[in-house]
């Protein structure tokens, strides 16, 4: 048991409300940051209790935020715990609470759970996300309820809207022009899914490349020629981005110029 379900397990503090497999994946992806100075957001305040776990967990150093609508929740504001009330589909909302608080570690989303509020909060969100942060959405559960605006295969779930990432991290390999490199290409590091939870590993990222090292064991007219048309691929691929990246500039530039 780890110290996050330990706590859990032991609290008698304000509520908390988990899905127990959980706590693994918390200390899996979080147990790096513990003692230092970061800064966590969580959706969804609820009773308190959960906030006060993760300022146990993470220490004296780390900023605690919350996210809820009901008003009542200002008042579990404690030391290192601030609390924002309004809407995570309010995008005028979300730009001010990020206008308010440093760069993010740390985002959580356990929210209201529905498709329209996770999609809303992650592309008004991620992008506070610092460069090595972490994105975690919750209860996933939820896209395959139709109350909740989810069902299997459907379009418009946060579980199909997240697929498309999926993608986005390979876009340096793409060939063809409906799969282009955009910033989370250049962003994201890895994709975890899990039981009813998405969790996002940042860190920045250029063109990759690979290479090749030992002797060779035998010649293969079939391996030489597809590594060939691989690297001529890459190259393509690398020129192509540079050029798109050039023109880009000077389109700008013409713009300043006039």
């Amino acid at each position: 048991m780890n110290d996050l379900e330990s706590y859990f397990r032991n609290n008698d503090k304000r509520l908390i409300h988990k899905w127990i497999h959980y706590f693994d994946i918390y200390d899996r992806h979080f147990k790096s940051y513990r003692g230092k100075q970061i800064v966590l957001l969580e959706i969804g305040v609820s009773q308190g209790g959960s906030l006060q776990m993760w300022k146990n967990y993470f220490g004296e150093n780390a900023k605690i935020y919350g996210i809820d609508i009901d008003e009542r929740c200002k008042d579990l504001e404690e030391e290192n715990i601030s609390i924002f009330i309004g809407s995570q589909t309010d995008r005028k909302f979300l730009k001010s609470v990020t206008s308010q608080i440093p760069p993010i570690d740390i985002l959580i989303d356990d929210g209201g759970h529905t498709m329209k509020q996770q999609i809303i909060s992650f592309e008004e969100l991620f992008n506070h996300i610092k460069d090595d942060g972490i994105y975690l959405c919750e209860d996933l559960l939820t896209s395959y309820m139709l109350e909740y605006g989810g069902g299997h295969k459907r379009k418009g779930t946060f579980i199909e809207y997240s697929k498309n990432i999926i993608d986005y991290l390979n876009g340096y390999h793409s060939t063809q022009r409906s799969l282009k490199v955009n910033k989370f290409t250049r962003s994201i590091n890895s994709l975890h899914y899990y039981d009813s939870m998405f969790i996002i590993e940042k860190k920045p990222r250029s063109l990759p490349y690979h290479e090749m090292v030992g002797t060779v064991s035998f010649s293969s007219e079939i391996q030489e020629r597809n590594f060939t048309e691989i690297m001529a691929s890459r190259l393509i691929r690398f020129l192509t981005l540079n050029i798109e990246k050039t023109f880009q500039f000077l389109k700008i530039r013409s713009i300043f110029i006039k």
